[in-house]
């Protein structure tokens, strides 16, 4: 299944900033989101924080002095590149992991530039400021919640799509064949922490489907492809952290499978050693580009501005296939 093309949007007022400030998810995604505080000559950054569909976080308590407010929200990785677009005017530093960054347009070593959006957060009843952070589809909190339940079935290998927060008997059947194989009781699907185990699932290898391992100690992105015996259709990028393994999300029977991976730094250069990248491909030349991508026509990459790398056939003639990737 395809990404869709994702939008944060905000509900939004012009009350001033002086109470709690809450974010909350209505989007198909797990979400990691970083706040920027801007107040007169300084601008501080913190994160990140992790917020599952239908659910609220407080990313700040008490009296928030600030003359602006700024966001940055990305998925999870196991969601491949994330489908969320930042398009703010406000470039600050982030950090891989959870971070408190007090002056946050001069980067520093481990802290990269990322783009943030204003927003203005609606007043609440209670005194206290929301954002909502939302996609084009709309979704009500109970929609985004199914939604994001479909989407990683559809990642572990379930039969769960359309992803469209609408229930039915084919989300029912693969939620059923997620549960039982992981031997879990259908009450585990209300509990708050669903989604981590879900995640987990997704992060673990399988006896169906396509599995990568990263065995590495580099961040791994991956591409894979299909051939329906129609057209192949390449996808990617899908961020493996280490010590993790992922589900690309593959639909349906397609005849062949295709896998290409890559270790990147932490600027997401690609790792060498001995001058040679570190990847794991094939002889099979498939087209690519260096954002997130789905192309369905193979031939003539470089005329149109793609960037063509040599794939490896994988045999899933067993019904399931791991491949891990290691150091040489």
């Amino acid at each position: 299944m395809a990404l869709p093309a994702a939008a944060i949007s905000f509900l939004f007022s012009v009350a001033p900033a002086f109470a709690d400030l809450k974010l909350c998810n209505r989007m198909s995604y797990v979400v990691e989101a970083a706040i920027g505080i801007d107040d007169k000559a300084a601008t501080a950054t913190r994160g990140w924080f992790r917020i599952d569909p239908d659910a609220c976080r407080v990313v700040a308590q008490g009296t928030l002095a600030a003359d602006r407010i700024l966001l940055n929200a990305r998925a999870l990785g196991v969601y491949g590149s994330s489908p969320i677009p930042q398009n703010g005017g406000d470039t600050l530093c982030v950090a891989p992991d959870n971070f408190v960054i007090a002056a946050a347009r001069q980067c520093r070593a481990g802290q990269t530039p990322a783009p943030f959006t204003q927003i203005a957060p609606t007043r609440t009843d209670d005194g206290h400021l929301v954002a909502y952070l939302a996609e084009d589809s709309e979704y009500d909190d109970e929609q985004a919640r199914l939604a994001g339940i479909q989407r990683l079935l559809v990642i572990a290998g379930y039969d769960a799509a359309p992803i469209d927060g609408v229930d039915g008997p084919k989300t029912q059947a693969a939620l059923t064949g997620f549960l039982k194989s992981r031997g879990l009781s259908a009450d585990v699907v209300q509990s708050q922490n669903f989604f981590t185990t879900m995640i987990d699932a997704v992060q673990s290898p399988s006896s169906t489907g396509l599995t990568w391992c990263n065995d590495t100690p580099h961040k791994i992105m991956a591409a894979v492809a299909t051939d329906d015996g129609k057209a192949v259709t390449s996808r990617g990028w899908y961020r493996i952290d280490p010590g993790k393994c992922l589900h690309p999300d593959v639909i349906g029977q397609p005849r062949q499978i295709f896998s290409f991976a890559e270790a990147v730094d932490g600027e997401n250069r690609t790792v060498k050693l001995r001058d040679k990248p570190l990847n794991w491909g094939g002889t099979t030349q498939l087209c690519t580009r260096e954002s997130k991508f789905e192309i369905n026509e193979q031939g003539d990459c470089g005329n149109r501005g793609l960037v063509a790398i040599g794939f490896v056939a994988v045999d899933m003639n067993s019904g399931g296939k791991t491949l891990r990737f290691a150091m040489p």
